[in-house]
């Protein structure tokens, strides 16, 4: 696989939780699981943030987040699964993309592929918990060819070798913090079967039940992946 210098030019920012932003070599932003009042985030955050497009993993309140809210303030495009595009045109968006698994969109230039991801998917509104399909995952691939696979929320399923199969993710962003989701040690098993470049955690350190440390998957990675991951701080980019 080729992964010369220019194709490094995908700039990832973590803002606590499972939310990141991530903006293409050609400039355009994608929000993912966008809760922006996550006690990580940066103060004021969500109040001037822009974005192109909005990827939801699922309709839990610490995915769907701010997602109403920035969208109609930018008009970003948002796409999710079927289910919870429907609510999203109910609480006032028209600019939405229902989609399910092993579907994918083109958005100016840019391709985004539900994947699966074993979690369940609710959507609390007006105190009550209604049905939100099913949870995902995504693989974006960038204008240059690069490639971000954001898992969402999951446990380990032996289909993650498939997506590292037919997908090739430059980077996998994988949830580490157990409880909800993986541990670290699940996550570095799923780490080796996908085979990133890069590896970058997130879903943990967010509430103290969520106990896994990225240094925790460092230990269960062997010594050659090790080096793969990438501890970001929340708010501070990197490019990779």
């Amino acid at each position: 696989m080729n992964h010369s210098p220019q194709k490094r030019r995908v700039e990832i920012t973590w803002l606590g939780h499972s939310a990141f932003k991530l903006v293409s070599s050609t400039g355009k932003t994608i929000l993912i699981d966008p809760w922006l009042d996550n006690p990580k985030a940066p103060a004021g955050l969500k109040d001037g943030i822009n974005a192109d497009l909005i990827l939801v993993t699922h309709g839990h309140s610490d995915h769907l987040g701010n997602t109403v809210e920035i969208a109609k303030r930018t008009n970003a495009k948002v796409i999710a699964i079927y289910e919870v595009s429907v609510y999203l045109e109910s609480a006032g968006l028209g600019n939405v993309q229902g989609m399910s698994k092993g579907g994918t969109v083109n958005v100016d230039g840019i391709e985004v592929t539900m994947v699966d991801a074993r979690h369940s998917s609710t959507i609390e509104t007006d105190g009550k918990m209604i049905p939100g399909g099913e949870a995902a995952g995504y693989v974006v691939r960038f204008e240059n060819g690069y490639r971000i696979y954001h898992a969402g929320d999951t446990a380990l399923f032996m289909d993650m070798k498939l997506i590292g199969q037919l997908h090739r993710p430059h980077v996998a962003i994988v949830p580490i913090g157990g409880l909800y989701t993986m541990e670290p040690r699940d996550a570095a098993i799923a780490c080796k079967w996908i085979k990133p470049k890069h590896i970058i955690g997130m879903h943990y350190g967010t509430f103290p039940a969520l106990t896994g440390t990225t240094e925790e998957l460092r230990q269960h990675l062997p010594m050659p992946m090790k080096s793969r991951v990438k501890e970001l701080q929340p708010g501070v980019p990197i490019t990779l």
